[in-house]
Order: structure tokens, then C-alpha cells, then sequence
């Protein structure tokens, strides 16, 4: 009779023996790999599983139903659990795709002699992960806490060319902030890019407490010798955690002057305007009042009246073009 054929969602399932051998198994046979106490453990990747599958690792692992119940949705928060002698993850994962930032979530089981990944939404595979970790036997042979450390590695390592990305995007629109005209696509941009640093910020800070309580709360799982992996885990988190906050902060500073120079600009315009309505205030205000119908104006009988005032008329603007263009209101 055939063996049933493993479900799309099963992107591995494989027991590591004690010298970090691999060996691939079928989901059937997780409970008889950990009946025997040889020091080896299972490593299960999955991605969006269904409800049923988890059921069955939940049977074959003896996992806490909180956890598998936490596990059967995504848009969970950041945290750890601790459940007896095992524990929950969920993280957040972050990849740049086609110039965008989308976000996923990663939940981790881990107990003495079990690592089970769930993949939801845009993650990237763990599958050189696992490569990597099968290139260094001698420290798979540690137990599942190191296949933990690499994959909280690899998520990590991932933050950091989004950060750089989103330093080179500030640069270029801080040249498009100082240009001349003003662009309505500019602001939006630095909103675009401050609301994308602040979810990226959610996935990235509790990151810091998720690998600080594996350094010093669960020693019971996490050994001395692989503490200091999760240590440098929070000191990566820590730099990228930083680098976000000084972008944040960097960009708050471009939205402030943005809005400042286009005050400036829209100051300068009603000046320009002031100083070009004075221009036409002063003839005016003198045609106004030799418009006026009174019959009594001596000064209208000369037979140079009408140059006489046109050069007054000429004389007043000039006058207040030259005071205005020195104020440098024109």
C-alpha cells in the first residue's frame, strides 16, 4: 500500500541525528523518530498549513493548544511563550518586493528534541537556512536551539538591506525637498516612507525582548554555549532597531522642513504680489483723484498739466520699484 503523499504546505520534515546527520522522514513517523532517546531531534518547515495538519503535529509533538491555536491564525503579535518545557515564537518577517516593503509572520515550536517553522504570508524560504546549518554539523549537533538561532538570524539579516534601502530613498527625496519647486509627491513620499519604517519598526522591536528572554529566562532549553548566538541575534536586532529610530527621526526633520520651505515659498509669492499691487496702487490712486468731477482744479488749466502728471505718475512708481526691489519684495 502507498504511503500517503505529504501535503504542499510540508516544505521539509527532516531528524537530525546527534552528529547532525540528516535524515528524511514523513509526518507518520515524527512520534516513533523522538520514542527513542538517541539525542537526535525533528526539524518541520511549514508554510500557510491547514488546520488539520497542525492538529496532526500538535498530536505528534504534544504541542500546548494555546500555541497550535495561535498558530492556526496569522496577524499575531511579536512574542514568547513559554509552555512547559517547550516554546512559542511568533515573529514578524519583512522583504522588499518590486520597490515595496511586505511583511509576514513566522511562528516557531520548539521543545528539547523539535523545531517546527509556519510560514504566513511574503516569507522568505528557510530553505538556505537549513542548508546552512547542515554545512556546520558540529553545531546542529547542539539540538533544535540552533536551528532557532539560524532562522531568528536569517530574519534578522533581513531587516538590514531594507534599512539601507529605505537611507537611500531619504537621500534622494532630501535633494527633491531643496529643489525650487515645490512637489506634492515629495510629502507624500516621506509619508509613504515614515508609515513603512514604523510597521517595520513594530516587526523589529519586540525582536529585542524575543531574544533577550532566550538569553536569560529560558535556560532551561537554551544552553550556555548557545546563548552567546541568541546575544549576537539581540545585538543585530539592537542596530537595526536604532537605524530605523534615526530614520524615523531623520524623516520627521525632512516633513518639518519640507513644510517650512513651502512656507517660505508661498511668503515669497505674496510678497511679490504686495509689491507689484503698491506699483499699481500709486497711479491709480492719483487717476482716481483727477477722475474726481469737481470744476474748481487750477492746476488743470496749465497747457503742461496732463506731462506734468505723468511724469509725477512715472516718478511715484519708479520710486516705490526701487524702495520695493531694495527690500527685495519684486
Amino acid at each position: 500500500m502507498n504511503a500517503p503523499a505529504t501535503p504542499a504546505c510540508v516544505i521539509n520534515c527532516v531528524a537530525y541525528g546527534r552528529d547532525g546527520s540528516r535524515r528524511d522522514i514523513d509526518l507518520d513517523t515524527i512520534s516513533d523518530v523522538l520514542a527513542v532517546d538517541d539525542g537526535s531531534f525533528v526539524w518541520v518547515g511549514l508554510y500557510e498549513p491547514e488546520e488539520s495538519l497542525l492538529d496532526k503535529l500538535q498530536e505528534e509533538f504534544g504541542l500546548h493548544d494555546l500555541a497550535v491555536e495561535d498558530a492556526h491564525h496569522a496577524h499575531q503579535r511579536p512574542k514568547i511563550e513559554a509552555y512547559g518545557n517547550s516554546l512559542f515564537i511568533a515573529v514578524h518577517t519583512a522583504q522588499a518586493v518590486a520597490g515595496q516593503v511586505s511583511f509576514g509572520e513566522t511562528h516557531i515550536f520548539m521543545g528539547p528534541r523539535y523545531l517546527v517553522t509556519v510560514r504566513h504570508g511574503t516569507s522568505l524560504s528557510y530553505a538556505s537556512v537549513r542548508a546552512r546549518c547542515e554545512r556546520e554539523p558540529e553545531l546542529l549537533a547542539l539540538g533544535p536551539t540552533y536551528g532557532l538561532y539560524a532562522v531568528l538570524d536569517f530574519i534578522v539579516d533581513n531587516y538590514l538591506p531594507i534599512v539601507d534601502e529605505f537611507r537611500e530613498k531619504l537621500n534622494e527625496l532630501e535633494h527633491e525637498i531643496f529643489a525650487e519647486d515645490f512637489s506634492r509627491g515629495t510629502i507624500r513620499q516621506l509619508y509613504d516612507l515614515k508609515r513603512e519604517l514604523t510597521r517595520l519598526r513594530l516587526a523589529v522591536a519586540p525582536m529585542q525582548d524575543i531574544t533577550g528572554q532566550l538569553t536569560r529566562v529560558h535556560t532551561q532549553l537554551v544552553g550556555e554555549e548557545m546563548r552567546l548566538y541568541f546575544r549576537d541575534v539581540y545585538d543585530h536586532t539592537l542596530r537595526v532597531n536604532d537605524a530605523v529610530d534615526t530614520l524615523r527621526e531623520m524623516l520627521t526633520a525632512a516633513m518639518s522642513v519640507n513644510l517650512a520651505l513651502v512656507a517660505v515659498a508661498q511668503g515669497e509669492v505674496v510678497k511679490r504680489l504686495a509689491g507689484w499691487a503698491a506699483l499699481l496702487a500709486a497711479p491709480t490712486l492719483i487717476a482716481s483723484w483727477y477722475g474726481m468731477n469737481f470744476r474748481h482744479m487750477p492746476e488743470l488749466d496749465g497747457r503742461y498739466s496732463y506731462l506734468v502728471l505723468l511724469g509725477l505718475v512715472v516718478l511715484v512708481v519708479l520710486g516705490l520699484y526701487l524702495l520695493l526691489r531694495r527690500a527685495r519684495w519684486l
